[in-house]
């Protein structure tokens, strides 16, 4: 039906008959002559219908966009002074021959050069969407990611394994998507969360070095960089640390990115341990790109009139940081207003600030409602120990640690991103040195910072019980210009230590047995030492394409409400359905019909 593919028609053809596919992107009448841009998955191409062959002309005449078309004809240059250098066929046309309307098509419900259509109706029609250049651009790019991985694993002696789609609820940090069982009435499996157990196990059979390109499903709340299904690049390894396991998967990620954008990485990635991280930025994820920094300085203020910095500063769980923002005195008091609205999304009760007009004047050179309750010593050892300088602004947070890592860190992405201070293109990083534990002040209890499988950094049980908040894990995320591409770490392979992590986690000795019995046994055969990583597929190829979103590199994506238009997924089932399930509802009465 075709010889050539219309993106790749250049002067090599010239004077060839060639046979074309395609849609027709845009027809143009120009006095008398017919002009068809044909456009396929490699491009557009400039197809001439001539006058001269009249019953030719008249069925070009009836062509309208997204009509299916067939076309045999010559290539031939492009008149002088016609050429369009934007496109690889713009030196040439098709002055067509012969052709065949495949398939007519109803008008588009939108055009494929509109920038501004509703989400929502895109995805609804998400088969138009898709023929976008954009977009093919995107999925194709995403086509070369994921071969590109391969290839490189396929090299380091990795071997390609599939783990069930249908298996047992397990505890993984997110609700599970649950599957009734025909067959065994009132039981269900879950859709996976992850292979964690699965590829642990592979370990345990000796097959050394798996990956998977992995479909995984978890029930939670939405956002951007969220979907309900998702895809990561799954790697488990046997017999190597933390470091070499860190070493294969940076090279990986940066062997992609040179063969599919041409870009050399940093190398090495810089290594941050967690504490710095959430110390110097307020985030375990880190956009190293902008060169801003939190500056403790609560041992500057703990004595200070200001209760709103006295008290963090003397608390156990408190913390005082201060940001200072470069030229950040040209800021309006509006535009500080604004900032102080965003800060309390995060937590903040509100956002203290210092303008810094001329340094040699001290206090007198200060502008700020709060100067009057700081010490000139507090002033000084401010100005000094953030940097300041004359035009300077210096942001304040002040309450528990975590309220004010979230609400500067936030603000530090969005300074970075609002005042233009972003510097280089791609900040790739490690996070290491994780705490293992974190304690939940409303359950009062411990929890897993990563996943209950995650290898401690300690050998012996005692040790850990002693000091669970002290023991960091052996974890390590991936992150890239703010965003954590995937995490991994050393597993135990140890029965009697992940017993104890379980107990750790208000998991009990028959809770275990009942959820994880079948690796608990595993692990009393012979497991080696072993870890691996994961890597999220959408969030790698979302900002390989600076594309704003993983919905714009997934096919056939859900919204944020976990909805899709296009099928109108999730749907009613009958009643014959869920009494073969044995399945009975229980709506609340809003949702009944």
């Amino acid at each position: 039906m075709r010889t050539h593919y219309c993106g790749q028609v250049n002067e090599s053809l010239l004077d060839r008959e060639i046979r074309l596919a395609g849609w027709v992107h845009r027809r143009r009448d120009h006095g008398g002559v017919i002009f068809v841009d044909l456009r396929d998955r490699e491009g557009l191409v400039q197809i001439v219908f001539d006058p001269e062959r009249a019953g030719l002309f008249v069925s070009a005449e009836r062509l309208r966009n997204e009509f299916v078309v067939s076309v045999k004809g010559k290539v031939r240059h492009r008149p002088k002074g016609t050429e369009n250098p934007n496109l690889p066929s713009g030196k040439v046309e098709v002055l067509a021959l012969e052709m065949e309307i495949l398939n007519r098509a109803e008008t588009p419900p939108f055009m494929l050069d509109e920038d501004d259509v509703n989400e929502e109706r895109r995805l609804q029609y998400r088969y138009i969407d898709l023929r976008r250049p954009v977009m093919q651009q995107r999925l194709r790019l995403r086509h070369r990611v994921i071969s590109a991985l391969r290839r490189y694993l396929d090299q380091q002696g990795f071997i390609d394994v599939e783990t069930p789609i249908l298996t047992k609820p397990t505890p993984e940090g997110a609700r599970d998507y649950l599957v009734p069982s025909r067959t065994h009435p009132g039981k269900f499996f879950a859709l996976p969360q992850s292979p964690q157990l699965f590829k642990q196990l592979l370990m345990m059979s000796g097959f050394d070095r798996y990956y998977q390109i992995a479909r995984c499903f978890r029930d939670e709340d939405l956002r951007a960089d969220r979907q309900p299904e998702f895809t990561q690049l799954d790697i488990e390894t046997s017999f190597l640390n933390e470091n070499q396991i860190m070493d294969i998967t940076e090279g990986m990620i940066r062997q992609t990115f040179k063969e599919v954008l041409g870009v050399e990485l940093t190398n090495p990635f810089p290594r941050l341990a967690y504490d710095k991280a959430m110390r110097l930025y307020g985030s375990d994820k880190p956009d190293l790109r902008i060169p801003l920094e939190l500056v403790d300085v609560a041992d500057l203020v703990k004595d200070c009139e200001f209760k709103v910095f006295a008290g963090p500063a003397n608390a156990k769980d408190g913390r005082v940081a201060a940001l200072r923002l470069p030229n950040g005195g040209e800021l309006a008091r509006s535009e500080i207003d604004e900032y102080t609205t965003f800060v309390t999304r995060y937590g903040a009760k509100g956002l203290a600030y210092i303008k810094v007009n001329d340094v040699a004047r001290g206090r007198e050179g200060l502008q700020s409602p709060i100067i009057k309750f700081l010490s000139d010593d507090a002033l000084q050892g401010i100005l000094k120990r953030c940097g300041g300088a004359n035009n300077d602004v210096i942001f304040f947070g002040a309450d528990k640690a975590r309220i004010v890592n979230d609400a500067l860190g936030a603000l530090r992405l969005k300074l970075g991103q609002d005042r233009g201070l972003m510097k280089g293109e791609w900040a790739p990083l490690w996070v290491v040195e994780f705490p293992m534990f974190e304690w939940d002040e409303k359950d009062k209890r411990w929890i897993f910072l990563h996943h209950p499988f995650t290898s401690p950094k300690v050998t012996e049980v005692a040790e850990m019980e002693k000091d669970p908040g002290g023991i960091r894990s052996r974890a390590y995320d991936m992150v890239l210009n703010g965003t954590e591409l995937g995490g991994g770490s050393i597993r135990i392979h140890n029965q009697e230590m992940q017993s104890s992590v379980f107990r750790m986690l208000g998991i009990s000795d028959e809770q275990a047995r009942k959820k994880f019995g079948f690796l608990l046994d595993a692990l009393k055969s012979g497991c080696p030492p072993h870890g691996g990583i994961a890597l999220g597929m959408d969030r790698l190829v979302m900002h390989m394409a600076g594309a704003p979103n993983i919905r714009e590199v997934i096919a056939f994506p859900k919204t944020q409400t976990a909805w899709d238009p296009l099928t109108d997924a999730p749907a009613d089932v009958s009643d014959a359905e869920l009494k073969e399930l044995h399945i009975r509802l229980h709506l609340p009465p809003a949702e009944k019909q």
